[in-house]
């Protein structure tokens, strides 16, 4: 998604303005394997990015099906790019997150399903998480041939 037309397109199919920030947080985001950090995001745009408009983008991006929150055990919020099919009024992120336990990043295993869960009687979900949590690919020793 990376392209600035497809970039100003993916904006505007969300009725979203185009705008110098709003570009490059869906850029760096887009583009990021695994979920950021605001901070980190922070650190990946123009030095003169003002903090308070880039959360506001996020903010807006989150509400109009661009991004989706990834929850952690730490109080860190991250966010990660949303599917093609999530529109402003529904979101299709229905998978599962890894957090590796040696590099720290948070990865969205979107081929990976949240199993189904039924609840007892006048229990009635609102938000679905699953993280899992172990070692990355990319942190894996590389394996030796036999």
């Amino acid at each position: 998604m990376s392209s600035p037309d497809r970039i100003a397109q993916v904006l505007k199919r969300h009725s979203l303005r185009l705008t110098t920030v709003r570009r490059a947080v869906l850029q760096v985001v887009a583009e990021s394997a695994y979920a950021l950090s605001g901070s980190e995001i922070e650190q990946q745009l123009p030095p003169d990015t003002d903090r308070i408009t880039l959360y506001r983008t996020l903010k807006s991006f989150e509400e109009n099906g661009l991004v989706h929150r990834v929850v952690d055990t730490s109080d860190v919020v991250r966010y990660a790019a949303c599917s093609i099919e999530c529109s402003t009024h529904e979101h299709f992120d229905n998978h599962v997150h890894f957090k590796c336990t040696s590099c720290q990043h948070i990865y969205c295993l979107n081929q990976v399903t949240v199993p189904a869960v039924t609840l007892p009687a006048r229990f009635e979900v609102s938000t679905r998480d699953y993280l899992l949590g172990g070692v990355c690919r990319e942190c894996q020793p590389a394996q030796q041939p036999d």
